[in-house]
C-alpha cells in the first residue's frame, strides 16, 4: 500500500503476541493497569518532590527528570498498544508511526542521560562528600536537565523527515505493537542506507555510550568505598548505590540481552524478542517509583503525610 506517486506504505501493521492474539482484552487489561501504575507512581513522585522544599536537592531533582522520562514514555507507547490489544485495529499510518518513534525514542534517550546523571550525582556524592554542594548546584541541576532535553531531542528530529522520504517496497509488517526506528528501516527498499547509519549512530552515543559511562562511574566509586576503613561507613555508601544500580540494572539488562541474542545469532521464538522489548520499555516507568520511594526515606515519608492530610480533609471536621 503506497501514497500516490510514492512508494511510502499509507499504513503499517502492528503486531502483539504471536499465537496469543485469541485473548488481546486480558493484554489491553495489563497494559492499561501498567500505565496506570505508572502515572499514580511517577504522577506522585514528582508532586511531593516539586511541593516540598526540603526536597528540592541534585538527588531528588534527577528521580523528577527520571519520573518525567518514565511519563513520557509510557505515554509514547499507550496509543497502539491499547488499539492493537483493546480494539484489535493493528493499522498504524505512517505518520503517526513516524511520530511514536520520535517519541518513544527521545523519551528512552532522556532517560538514559537520567541514569549517567544520577551515577555522577553518586559519584560526587561518595567521591568528593565536601566539594558537594559546590560541585551540583540547583542551578547546575538545571543545565544538566536543560542538556539532557537538547540532547535527546537534537538527535531524534531528523528521524520523522528521514523516514518520510524512504521508499518502502517490502512487507508492512512490524515486529511489535508500537513503532520503532529499527524495525521500521528493515522494510525499506535500501535497508540501512545513510539514514540507518545515522541511526546507528545515534544509539551508539547514546545508549551505547550512558552505560560505558555508569560502569566507569562505579569503578571510581567502589575504588573510595573500598578506601574507607569503617564498616558502617562502607555500608552508608554502598546503600547510597543500591537503589540505582537497581534502576540501572532493569533499564539496560533486557536490552542488552536482546542485542547479545541478535548479535550471537542465537535461535529464540519472536516471543522471547518481544517479551524482551516490552521488559525495556514498561518495567521501567513502574518499577522505578516503587524501588525509589522504598529506598528515600524522605520521599516515603512525605508521601505518607501527604496521604494522611487528604484522607483528613476527605474525613471532613
Amino acid at each position: 500500500i503506497s501514497y500516490p506517486g510514492s512508494s511510502h506504505p499509507l499504513t503499517f501493521l502492528l503486531m502483539g503476541f504471536p499465537g496469543l492474539d485469541s485473548a488481546p482484552y486480558w493484554f489491553a487489561i495489563l497494559v492499561c493497569t501498567t500505565y496506570l501504575l505508572s502515572a499514580l507512581g511517577n504522577g506522585t513522585v514528582l508532586i511531593v518532590v516539586l511541593t516540598e522544599p526540603s526536597l528540592h536537592s541534585p538527588m531528588y531533582l534527577f528521580l523528577c527528570m527520571l519520573a518525567v522520562s518514565d511519563l513520557g514514555l509510557s505515554t509514547a507507547l499507550l496509543p497502539t498498544m491499547v488499539s492493537t490489544f483493546l480494539f484489535d485495529s493493528r493499522d498504524v499510518s505512517a505518520e503517526a508511526c513516524f511520530s511514536q518513534i520520535f517519541f518513544i525514542h527521545t523519551f528512552s534517550i532522556m532517560e538514559s542521560s537520567v541514569l549517567l546523571a544520577m551515577a555522577f550525582d553518586r559519584f560526587v556524592a561518595i567521591c568528593k562528600p565536601l566539594r558537594y554542594d559546590s560541585i551540583l548546584t540547583n542551578t547546575k541541576v538545571a543545565w544538566i536537565g536543560l542538556s539532557i532535553v537538547v540532547r535527546a531531542v537534537g538527535l531524534h528530529v531528523p528521524f520523522p523527515f528521514l523516514l518520510r522520504r524512504l521508499p518502502f517496497c517490502r512487507t508492512n509488517v512490524l515486529s511489535h505493537s508500537y513503532c520503532l526506528h529499527p524495525d521500521v528501516m528493515k522494510l525499506t527498499c535500501s535497508g540501512y542506507s545513510r539514514d540507518g547509519i545515522y541511526g546507528l549512530f545515534v544509539i551508539f552515543s547514546t545508549m551505547g555510550l550512558d552505560p560505558v559511562l555508569i560502569v566507569l562511574s562505579y569503578i571510581w566509586i567502589f575504588k573510595s568505598i573500598l578506601g574507607i576503613t569503617s564498616l558502617e561507613e562502607r555500608l552508608k555508601a554502598l546503600n547510597i548505590c543500591v537503589c540505582h544500580i537497581f534502576v540501572v540494572l532493569l533499564f539496560y539488562t533486557p536490552m542488552l540481552v536482546l542485542s547479545l541474542i541478535n548479535h550471537l545469532a542465537i535461535h529464540t521464538t519472536p516471543l522471547v524478542h518481544i517479551f524482551l522489548s516490552y521488559l525495556h520499555f514498561l518495567a521501567p516507568p513502574v518499577l522505578n517509583p516503587l524501588l525509589y520511594c522504598v529506598k528515600m526515606k524522605k520521599v516515603r515519608r512525605r508521601i505518607v503525610t501527604k496521604l494522611h492530610r487528604a484522607r483528613r480533609v476527605g474525613l471532613g471536621p
